[in-house]
């Protein structure tokens, strides 16, 4: 990832920047961010000003309420989109965004059917294969999965996050050829949940090349100068934002 102001308002993807597509992955020193959940644009007038080198118009941005599901919505205009966790558009200059406090940021670019996706993945999302619904999404706008330029950006990583038996039971009926691959023994009745690789993984397997995979690994638990943490308890959200060219 690329950093941008000093402090460090957002980040970048090498991949999304060498493919021409406009994008931020902000951080907890972004002005102007509006409450996670609002019926609003999740961006005020300072945000705008601080996002305007990434070449975003925050005036036509779409969001969503999301729901921690896999459901999508085809975005041609502003404002916001539903009840979904992935949006998805072929609209030039309209910027898609998504909030997050430990969860996923997946972002999904195929340059030559110029579509793109945000996605916001939690665990329940992976282990619904949020992943692969993003793909399959962008596939039904025309894209290929080998075609497409796919990052993850900060969130919650193995080191930190801790999850219980039902939440191990949801991978293992869900997921049962690859579940202890994602998971592994912490404290009694506790596993640790490698949600970066699970996302990974399930991308591959929706046929993304993983050359063409960029993830940050960068654990918002572990980052509190830069980022939000719902399990650390912060109240801010992170938004990740990305328009067509």
């Amino acid at each position: 990832m690329i950093s941008h102001g000093a402090p460090v308002v957002y980040f970048t993807f090498a991949t999304l920047a060498a493919a021409g597509l406009p994008h931020a992955a902000t951080t907890r020193h972004l002005p102007g961010a509006r409450p996670f959940g609002d019926p609003v644009s999740p961006f005020g007038a300072e945000a705008a000003a601080a996002l305007a080198p990434a070449g975003l118009d925050l005036a036509r941005v779409a969001f969503a309420r999301q729901m921690h599901g896999v459901d999508h919505a085809r975005v041609t205009k502003a404002g916001h989109a539903g009840a979904v966790d992935i949006l998805v558009t072929t609209e030039r200059a309209l910027p898609l965004a998504i909030s997050t406090a430990d969860c996923l940021a997946i972002t999904a670019y195929d340059p030559e059917a110029r579509a793109l996706a945000v996605a916001h993945v939690g665990w329940r999302g992976t282990a619904s294969g949020g992943a692969m619904a993003t793909v399959a999404a962008l596939v039904a706008g025309g894209a290929r999965p080998e075609r497409m330029r796919v990052t993850i950006g900060p969130s919650i990583g193995p080191c930190c996050y801790e999850v219980d038996e039902p939440v191990v039971t949801r991978f293992r009926h869900a997921h049962s050829r690859d579940w202890e691959r994602w998971l592994q023994p912490g404290r009694p009745d506790h596993w640790m949940l490698d949600l970066w690789q699970a996302n990974e993984d399930q991308l591959g397997a929706a046929g993304v090349p993983p050359g063409s995979i960029e993830n940050a690994r960068r654990c918002t638990a572990c980052h509190p100068d830069l980022f939000y943490s719902y399990r650390r308890g912060d109240r801010g959200r992170l938004v990740t934002i990305a328009a067509l060219p």
